[in-house]
């Protein structure tokens, strides 16, 4: 664990859960989905990924090793307009299942880096 405080009130299974919960929502999207199936083979990986993604930029944990721009921009059918979908999806995800306060704060992380995602296609 980091000697720095977390910057959200999360806990790692809320973390997961959240992970969990929107990857089932965007399987399920008519324009996101195929993107993802495009690359994704094994999604309990993908998720435990992303989620140690999420716990290393909220929780300071050290889990996480990858680059999200390289990855993105690797896959060849990522587009920019795309993150405006994907944080839609993510935001109604928060705001389900978690408290106001938790989903705010984590909203307004991830649109900062999807804006920084985004900037970088």
């Amino acid at each position: 664990m980091s000697a720095l405080p977390p910057r959200l009130p999360l806990s790692p299974d809320e973390i997961a859960r959240v992970v969990t919960t929107f990857y089932a929502v965007v399987r399920e999207h008519p324009g996101l989905g195929p993107v993802f199936a495009a690359h994704v083979t094994d999604w309990p990986a993908h998720e435990a990924k992303v989620a140690a993604f999420w716990r290393n930029a909220i929780l300071h944990e050290r889990g996480y090793d990858g680059n999200p721009l390289a990855v993105h921009k690797a896959a060849g059918n990522v587009r920019a307009p795309m993150f405006a979908i994907w944080l839609s999806l993510f935001d109604a995800v928060l705001w389900k299942e978690l408290t106001p306060m938790q989903a705010q704060g984590w909203s307004a992380l991830a649109h900062r880096i999807g804006a920084a995602l985004r900037q970088g296609l």
